[in-house]
């Protein structure tokens, strides 16, 4: 069997699964063994594979043959280590063999991946009893409570969706609630599988459609929250915790995500006294140890956040986010100590997908500074490989996006609807790629005197997820707007950043991906100012692929991912600058390090600001800042990170080769 996804070899591999499925049901037990094991030497799709193997693990156990399940199970895990129902018949087989503290953890580890599972919860509760832990068999015993108490459709959706169907899942629940409206755990899940989808502004609206609904109900009031941080809607997210604090006034979880929502507006340091008070009741709280070195990090106090990060560790010794946090200040180093703790625990199968990769770009970072570059790359590699096992992103997509921009966005269009849009000359717009030195030109511009710096804004993105959801598909909806349109958009985009703004003239907005949506600022805003951050491309993809980012920047996680990711920004830039010469002003990084004063006069005649000497000592400035970057920008200009990829060329041909075909 060829390992192309033809239509024949996929419904040959159906038909056979059903009948696997058959077997098993009718208790044909090694019936099914041997007919996975046949097809398991066939070349498969890695989908197919797992599926084979879960099947062949059912079949072992159910037959009585423990360890031969066992060793298909950590063939199967080997490759899906979140497979959470290989981990469920890891709990079923060692409770068979009366290894209860092992089936415990099995079944605890399926549950932490797919929350959903309720025979999991079943059979986790009991084994807690007899371990005597009450505390966590009164969690479990909530979860049964409450995922049996849902309606049967709604569970079922609710397990697709935690096991990565989201399109299966979003198409239960909207069977559902036809017929059974405003059903408020309907409502939560289909928000969850929204947010999930990133289509943020339907998911938006049903949660605060729920709310109105149902004000109490808990577990809309956090989720909604988490989707207003993930929309940096901040001053939103602010207002609903204080509400919902009003009930719960102790409540951790409230209170944490309303320091987060601080730390967004800037009011950093009120936020960090809340953390710190959190901490004051209880130290052992690892997550919100790593909100406040966050928070502290951001307001420049390095030595306060990395004290924070290792408190973290030191209160659950395999958070890999403590690990990886402590990396990306850039300026830490690590010691013996803690680079063997953390060696041993990228081997144990124990420790989570999730905390590994952390722990891969931690190691990552630290045998580069240690200049073992070879074995910095091998932790890189690892670690971009289990994110990309997670993320599951397709090259393809971002490319057909870029393609209909410039299929849309062309010289006529801009022609026809020359200046409909707002005519604020406020925003400045910095866009490009991650880790191209877009930081750099914020905070020089942050340094002016009228310039206030924000942060990577969200709004534009937010403005073009609404066009998506029309009758025709953005871009191409931008050629059939009415012309009104576009000076509404432009205002509410003015609207809704005025909370990030201090009073200065204009402000920046730093979301580098702002590049896809030129076209769209064009129109909404056609005085507004755009910088394109560019770098050498191999010195800025591999900055990018080392590079463990707090969400979004899918494209990352592979070489060759990262190259086509490139290329199409690239097209896209020359693009822009044919159907709308003048509009963008590209700043070379290089350039700017070896000429800074003449690159910053140009930056700021571009602006058209008066020239201040402030932008030339930017690392004097004090503001908060949020990006990896942020300790390299308090420093003078520096070079010793422009050949740093030279290094690793040994093993970038796969990025050369994409580069090169550009």
């Amino acid at each position: 069997m060829s390992n192309q996804n033809t239509p024949q070899a996929h419904a040959v591999t159906r038909e056979v699964i059903s009948g696997i499925k058959a077997q098993i049901q009718q208790a044909k037990f090694s019936q099914a063994s041997n007919t996975c094991q046949r097809q398991l030497e066939n070349e498969l799709t890695p989908p197919e594979q797992s599926e084979l193997l879960y099947l062949l693990v059912v079949a072992q156990r159910l037959n009585g043959d423990f360890q031969q399940a066992l060793a298909s199970n950590a063939r199967l895990l080997e490759s899906s280590p979140e497979h959470a129902r290989a981990w469920q018949e890891n709990g079923y087989i060692y409770s068979a063999l009366q290894e209860q503290q092992k089936s415990a953890q099995a079944f605890y580890q399926a549950t932490q991946l797919n929350p959903a599972l309720l025979s999991s919860w079943r059979a986790l509760q009991p084994l807690y009893i007899q371990q005597g832990n009450i505390k966590a068999a009164t969690i479990a015993q909530a979860q049964i409570d409450y995922l049996a108490a849902l309606p049967k459709p709604i569970l079922g959706a609710k397990d697709l969706m935690c096991e990565g169907d989201l399109h299966s899942a979003d198409k239960v629940c909207r069977q559902f609630l036809q017929a059974n409206k405003h059903h408020p755990e309907a409502m939560l899940l289909l928000a969850e599988i929204g947010i999930q989808l990133k289509v943020y502004g339907e998911a938006d609206f049903i949660l605060s459609s729920c709310l109105a609904l149902y004000p109490d109900h808990s577990g809309a009031g956090l989720t909604y929250l988490q989707l207003l941080a993930k929309m940096a809607k901040f001053e939103d997210a602010k207002v609903l915790a204080d509400k919902l604090l009003a009930k719960t006034p102790d409540s951790t979880v409230l209170l944490s995500a309303k320091a987060s929502a601080m730390v967004g507006l800037g009011e950093v340091k009120e936020a960090i006294s809340i953390y710190q008070g959190v901490l004051a009741k209880n130290q052992d709280q690892p997550g919100i140890q790593i909100l406040l070195g966050h928070a502290l990090k951001a307001f420049g106090d390095l030595p306060g956040a990395i004290n924070a990060y290792q408190s973290a560790y030191r209160f659950n010794p395999e958070l890999g986010d403590a690990y990886w946090s402590l990396a990306n200040t850039k300026t830490y180093r690590f010691s013996d100590a803690e680079l063997a703790s953390m060696e041993q625990l990228v081997a144990q199968k124990k420790v989570s997908q999730n905390d590994k990769i952390h722990l891969h770009f931690a190691l990552g970072k630290s045998l580069e500074d240690q200049q073992d570059y070879d074995a910095a790359f091998k932790h890189y590699a690892r670690g971009n490989q289990l994110k990309q096992q997670q993320i599951k992103y397709q090259p393809e997509v971002f490319e057909k996006q870029v393609a209909k921009q410039i299929a849309t966005c062309d010289a006529e269009l801009f022609d026809r609807l020359k200046a409909v849009g707002d005519q604020s000359s406020d925003p400045i717009f910095i866009v490009g790629l991650p880790r191209a030195g877009s930081t750099l030109l914020e905070q020089i511009l942050a340094s002016h005197s009228q310039v206030d710096g924000t942060m990577e804004l969200h709004d534009i993105l937010g403005l073009a997820s609404k066009l998506q959801g029309q009758k025709q598909q953005y871009p191409q909806i931008l050629a059939s707007l009415d012309t009104d349109y576009f000076a509404r958009f432009g205002q509410k985009y003015l609207s809704d950043t005025q909370v990030y703004r201090a009073g200065a003239a204009f402000f920046i907005d730093k979301m580098p991906n702002n590049f896809l949506h030129i076209g769209l600022i064009k129109l909404i805003l056609p005085n507004a100012k755009i910088i394109d951050a560019r770098r050498d491309p191999m010195a800025c993809c591999f900055s990018g692929f080392k590079q463990l980012f707090g969400d979004g920047q899918e494209f990352s996680y592979g070489l060759e991912d990262i190259g086509r990711y490139y290329r199409a920004y690239e097209t896209l830039m020359a693009h822009w600058d044919t159907v709308l010469p003048g509009f963008v002003l590209r700043v070379q990084h290089e350039t700017l390090i070896d000429d800074l004063q003449g690159q910053v006069e140009r930056i700021l005649d571009f602006c058209g600001l008066p020239f201040e000497q402030q932008c030339i000592d930017f690392h004097k400035t004090e503001r908060a800042i949020k990006t990896p970057s942020s300790e390299q920008v308090r420093q003078p200009i520096y070079r010793s990170g422009m050949d740093q990829w030279k290094h690793f060329d040994a093993h970038l041909q796969p990025l050369k080769k994409v580069l090169a075909e550009g």
